[in-house]
């Protein structure tokens, strides 16, 4: 379904700034600063105005014997500048590859995946207050980083506009192998280990498990993988034995997808609204569905998953 915004602007460079504070400060409805629009779920048109964060660029701004510091600008296409250091040997984000989205938002999602999240390798980001046009740099400790999560999606939410982020990343990386199928898709593939292969290969199990949004709608993961206690994992686990789980802060992380496929809904469609029939994370638009209606399939999927295992999943995506 398409959607449609009262008012729409884009900046391109920095320089532009001055002219869109003074805009969006005296604008009256609601604003929505966007990046890549990959983790956005709308259920409506937006009343409200949209400003596209388009500013491109990636740097090394310093370096030592062990570390490079490469920052991209907020509108860098996120694999782009995961492949720029890929392609110089800088380790820590391979295992990230094809994330769908921009530099800017990634910390505030603190994207992750195989292992990996954006915290592990974060150094700072420059932003500026939307309010005071006060420019201000925000270091690892500042950004309230946990899963899915950073102090931009809660008490700071819509207060600052992400400019650039930078990285410190190694120039001798050890590698993160642990995580998901990627010793074993390296094996597959023949791929002696290094940055440049474990991001091969994860590229080549997101697309054998993931849909390309240019072929079938799609926000990438909805849903959290949910954390739970040590004593109602045992509970689970009892009944299900091969159900699969990591260790995380506060008790169990179980893989979402791995819940929802239990509960039969993988390959479900109801109408246009659909799982997708190869990673039941993924919840699909096969054309003429609405937000409405993709939103109305997750709480059926999150009220089966409630139901069957007495865990609470939620929504990894933006609704609005």
């Amino acid at each position: 379904m398409d959607v449609k915004a009262a008012a729409f602007t884009e900046i391109t460079s920095e320089e532009q700034l001055p002219a869109l504070l003074k805009f969006v400060n005296t604008y009256s409805g609601p604003v929505l600063f966007l990046g890549g629009g990959s983790n956005l779920l709308f259920t409506g048109d937006f009343n409200g105005l949209v400003v596209h964060i388009a500013t491109r660029g990636i740097e090394i701004v310093d370096e030592d014997d062990e570390f490079v510091y490469v920052r991209g600008k907020a509108g860098e296409n996120w694999n782009d500048f995961v492949q720029f250091c890929v392609k110089r040997n800088y380790g820590g984000l391979e295992n990230l590859s094809l994330i769908p989205g921009n530099v800017g938002s990634a910390p505030i999602q603190n994207i992750g995946a195989y292992g990996v999240e954006i915290k592990d390798t974060f150094y700072m980001l420059d932003a500026i207050a939307v309010r005071s046009g006060e420019f201000r740099e925000f270091f690892s400790d500042e950004c309230d980083f946990g899963y899915r999560h950073s102090i931009f999606k809660t008490e700071l939410k819509g207060s600052y506009i992400i400019l650039s982020v930078t990285f410190r990343l190694h120039k001798n990386p050890g590698l993160s192998l642990s995580y998901g199928s990627i010793k074993d898709q390296l094996n597959a593939m023949g791929l002696k280990e290094s940055v440049q292969a474990v991001s091969e290969a994860v590229i080549s199990i997101r697309r054998s498990k993931l849909p390309d949004p240019l072929e079938l709608g799609n926000a990438g993961s909805f849903f959290k993988n949910p954390v739970i206690s040590n004593q109602h994992f045992n509970q689970i686990q009892a009944l299900h034995p091969g159900i699969p789980s990591y260790p995380a802060d506060g008790g169990v992380k179980l893989a979402a997808g791995w819940l929802i496929e239990k509960c039969g809904w993988k390959g479900f469609r109801d109408g246009d609204a659909g799982v997708h029939e190869k990673q039941a994370l993924v919840l699909v638009n096969y054309g003429a569905a609405n937000g409405t209606q993709i939103l109305t399939l997750a709480h059926k999927i999150m009220d089966s998953v409630k139901t069957t295992f007495g865990v609470e999943i939620e929504p990894e995506v933006n609704i609005l």
